[in-house]
Protein backbone atom coordinates (compact mmCIF):
# COMPACT_ATOMS: atom_id res chain seq x y z
CA UNK A 1 0.00 0.00 0.00
CA UNK A 2 1.19 3.54 -0.83
CA UNK A 3 2.14 5.42 2.36
CA UNK A 4 1.53 8.74 0.59
CA UNK A 5 -1.68 8.40 -1.51
CA UNK A 6 -2.57 11.24 -3.89
CA UNK A 7 -5.73 13.29 -3.55
CA UNK A 8 -7.90 14.66 -6.39
CA UNK A 9 -5.29 17.41 -6.99
CA UNK A 10 -2.42 14.86 -7.28
CA UNK A 11 -1.01 15.93 -3.91
CA UNK A 12 0.22 13.40 -1.35
CA UNK A 13 -0.28 13.79 2.40
CA UNK A 14 3.16 15.31 2.87
CA UNK A 15 2.65 17.85 0.06
CA UNK A 16 -0.75 18.90 1.44
CA UNK A 17 0.80 19.60 4.83
CA UNK A 18 3.53 21.69 3.18
CA UNK A 19 0.83 24.07 1.95
CA UNK A 20 -0.19 25.08 5.49
CA UNK A 21 -0.15 28.92 5.58
CA UNK A 22 0.56 29.07 1.84
CA UNK A 23 -1.69 29.48 -1.15
CA UNK A 24 0.89 28.09 -3.59
CA UNK A 25 4.50 26.87 -3.55
CA UNK A 26 6.85 26.88 -6.55
CA UNK A 27 10.28 25.23 -6.74
CA UNK A 28 12.60 25.04 -9.75
CA UNK A 29 13.88 21.54 -9.06
CA UNK A 30 14.79 18.82 -6.62
CA UNK A 31 17.51 19.43 -4.02
CA UNK A 32 20.01 17.00 -5.50
CA UNK A 33 22.73 16.66 -8.11
CA UNK A 34 24.11 19.76 -9.87
CA UNK A 35 21.44 22.09 -8.45
CA UNK A 36 22.35 21.16 -4.90
CA UNK A 37 26.06 21.70 -5.66
CA UNK A 38 25.34 25.15 -7.13
CA UNK A 39 23.29 26.15 -4.09
CA UNK A 40 26.08 25.00 -1.76
CA UNK A 41 28.66 26.97 -3.76
CA UNK A 42 26.46 30.05 -3.60
CA UNK A 43 25.43 29.76 0.04
CA UNK A 44 28.41 28.20 1.81
CA UNK A 45 31.18 28.80 -0.73
CA UNK A 46 30.07 32.46 -0.83
CA UNK A 47 30.17 32.61 -4.64
CA UNK A 48 27.85 35.60 -4.86
CA UNK A 49 28.14 35.82 -8.65
CA UNK A 50 25.86 32.76 -8.84
CA UNK A 51 22.96 34.90 -7.63
CA UNK A 52 22.15 36.23 -11.11
CA UNK A 53 21.92 32.88 -12.97
CA UNK A 54 20.13 31.22 -10.06
CA UNK A 55 17.57 34.02 -9.85
CA UNK A 56 16.85 33.52 -13.55
CA UNK A 57 15.91 29.93 -12.71
CA UNK A 58 13.47 31.28 -10.12
CA UNK A 59 11.87 33.61 -12.64
CA UNK A 60 11.47 30.72 -15.09
CA UNK A 61 9.72 28.71 -12.38
CA UNK A 62 6.80 31.11 -11.93
CA UNK A 63 3.74 30.75 -14.18
CA UNK A 64 3.44 33.66 -16.61
CA UNK A 65 -0.08 34.50 -15.46
CA UNK A 66 0.90 35.05 -11.82
CA UNK A 67 1.05 38.60 -10.48
CA UNK A 68 2.37 39.82 -7.11
CA UNK A 69 2.18 43.15 -5.30
CA UNK A 70 5.02 42.47 -2.87
CA UNK A 71 8.21 40.37 -3.08
CA UNK A 72 9.81 39.39 0.24
CA UNK A 73 13.11 37.57 0.85
CA UNK A 74 13.43 35.17 3.75
CA UNK A 75 15.21 37.34 6.33
CA UNK A 76 18.28 36.39 8.33
CA UNK A 77 19.04 37.45 11.87
CA UNK A 78 21.66 40.23 11.80
CA UNK A 79 24.18 38.01 13.57
CA UNK A 80 23.92 35.22 11.01
CA UNK A 81 24.03 37.72 8.16
CA UNK A 82 27.18 39.24 9.61
CA UNK A 83 28.78 35.80 9.84
CA UNK A 84 27.92 34.86 6.22
CA UNK A 85 28.40 38.33 4.75
CA UNK A 86 25.14 38.32 2.77
CA UNK A 87 21.59 37.03 2.74
CA UNK A 88 21.35 34.54 -0.13
CA UNK A 89 17.55 34.81 -0.30
CA UNK A 90 17.79 38.58 -0.68
CA UNK A 91 20.27 38.30 -3.58
CA UNK A 92 17.95 35.80 -5.27
CA UNK A 93 14.83 37.89 -4.67
CA UNK A 94 16.04 41.25 -6.02
CA UNK A 95 15.86 40.28 -9.72
CA UNK A 96 12.49 38.62 -9.09
CA UNK A 97 11.14 41.84 -7.58
CA UNK A 98 12.49 43.75 -10.59
CA UNK A 99 10.68 41.30 -12.89
CA UNK A 100 7.37 42.31 -11.25
CA UNK A 101 8.23 45.99 -11.13
CA UNK A 102 8.16 46.24 -7.34
CA UNK A 103 10.73 47.07 -4.66
CA UNK A 104 12.01 44.21 -2.55
CA UNK A 105 10.17 44.52 0.76
CA UNK A 106 12.11 44.44 4.03
CA UNK A 107 9.01 44.32 6.24
CA UNK A 108 9.50 40.70 7.27
CA UNK A 109 12.03 40.50 10.13
CA UNK A 110 13.44 37.86 12.46
CA UNK A 111 12.42 38.36 16.08
CA UNK A 112 15.16 36.18 17.51
CA UNK A 113 18.32 34.32 16.63
CA UNK A 114 17.18 30.72 16.16
CA UNK A 115 19.56 27.78 15.92
CA UNK A 116 20.38 26.54 12.42
CA UNK A 117 17.72 24.22 10.97
CA UNK A 118 20.26 21.88 9.36
CA UNK A 119 20.53 18.63 11.28
CA UNK A 120 17.23 19.03 13.16
CA UNK A 121 14.32 16.62 12.90
CA UNK A 122 11.10 17.91 11.40
CA UNK A 123 9.46 18.35 14.81
CA UNK A 124 12.50 20.28 16.04
CA UNK A 125 12.44 22.48 12.93
CA UNK A 126 8.79 23.37 13.54
CA UNK A 127 9.46 24.27 17.18
CA UNK A 128 12.61 26.21 16.26
CA UNK A 129 10.83 28.33 13.61
CA UNK A 130 7.60 28.96 15.53
CA UNK A 131 6.92 32.66 16.23
CA UNK A 132 10.29 33.66 14.76
CA UNK A 133 9.02 36.50 12.56
CA UNK A 134 7.39 39.90 12.79
CA UNK A 135 6.05 42.39 10.26
CA UNK A 136 7.33 45.95 10.65
CA UNK A 137 4.74 47.81 8.55
CA UNK A 138 1.68 45.57 8.25
CA UNK A 139 -0.24 48.19 6.28
CA UNK A 140 2.16 47.57 3.36
CA UNK A 141 1.32 43.85 3.44
CA UNK A 142 -2.42 44.00 4.14
CA UNK A 143 -4.61 42.80 1.25
CA UNK A 144 -1.55 42.26 -0.97
CA UNK A 145 -0.43 39.27 -3.01
CA UNK A 146 2.95 38.36 -1.51
CA UNK A 147 5.75 36.27 -3.02
CA UNK A 148 8.14 34.86 -0.39
CA UNK A 149 11.56 33.86 -1.77
CA UNK A 150 14.09 31.44 -0.26
CA UNK A 151 16.78 29.09 -1.53
CA UNK A 152 15.61 25.63 -0.36
CA UNK A 153 12.30 24.18 0.81
CA UNK A 154 13.30 21.39 3.21
CA UNK A 155 10.39 20.61 5.54
CA UNK A 156 8.80 24.03 5.04
CA UNK A 157 8.91 24.84 8.76
CA UNK A 158 10.66 28.21 8.37
CA UNK A 159 8.68 29.20 5.29
CA UNK A 160 5.42 28.26 6.97
CA UNK A 161 6.28 30.35 10.04
CA UNK A 162 7.13 33.33 7.83
CA UNK A 163 3.93 32.85 5.80
CA UNK A 164 1.92 32.73 9.04
CA UNK A 165 3.32 36.13 10.03
CA UNK A 166 2.45 37.55 6.60
CA UNK A 167 -1.09 36.17 6.77
CA UNK A 168 -1.49 37.53 10.30
CA UNK A 169 -0.50 40.95 8.94
CA UNK A 170 -3.37 40.70 6.47
CA UNK A 171 -1.75 39.35 3.30
CA UNK A 172 -4.48 38.27 0.89
CA UNK A 173 -2.31 35.62 -0.80
CA UNK A 174 1.10 34.16 0.01
CA UNK A 175 3.14 32.12 -2.47
CA UNK A 176 6.55 30.64 -1.73
CA UNK A 177 9.27 30.43 -4.37
CA UNK A 178 12.45 28.39 -3.92
CA UNK A 179 15.26 27.11 -6.09
CA UNK A 180 15.02 23.57 -4.77
CA UNK A 181 12.78 21.36 -2.73
CA UNK A 182 13.71 18.35 -0.62
CA UNK A 183 11.53 15.27 -1.04
CA UNK A 184 9.98 15.21 2.44
CA UNK A 185 9.02 11.56 2.06
CA UNK A 186 12.74 10.76 2.03
CA UNK A 187 13.32 13.21 4.89
CA UNK A 188 10.69 11.49 7.03
CA UNK A 189 11.99 8.03 6.09
CA UNK A 190 15.55 8.97 7.07
CA UNK A 191 14.30 10.44 10.35
CA UNK A 192 12.44 7.23 11.09
CA UNK A 193 15.46 5.05 10.34
CA UNK A 194 17.56 7.10 12.75
CA UNK A 195 15.00 6.71 15.53
CA UNK A 196 13.62 10.24 15.18
CA UNK A 197 10.29 9.28 13.66
CA UNK A 198 7.87 12.14 13.03
CA UNK A 199 4.24 11.20 12.53
CA UNK A 200 2.99 12.94 9.38
CA UNK A 201 -0.58 13.16 10.63
CA UNK A 202 0.46 15.40 13.52
CA UNK A 203 2.23 18.00 11.41
CA UNK A 204 -0.69 19.94 9.95
CA UNK A 205 -1.79 21.41 13.26
CA UNK A 206 1.77 22.07 14.38
CA UNK A 207 2.52 24.33 11.41
CA UNK A 208 -0.66 26.43 11.44
CA UNK A 209 -0.53 29.49 13.62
Amino acid sequence: MDDYPLDEHDLCTVCRESLVNFDTVYSFGSYEGPLRKLIHLFKYGKVETLAAPLSRLLIRTLPLDQRFDVVVAMPMHWRKRWERGFNQAELLAKPVAKRYGVKLSTNLRRKRHAKAQAGLTEAQRLANAKDSFLIRRPEEISQKRVLLVDDVFTTGATLRAAAAALKKAGAAHVSALTLARVDRRNFISSSASSGSVVRVAALAGAGAD
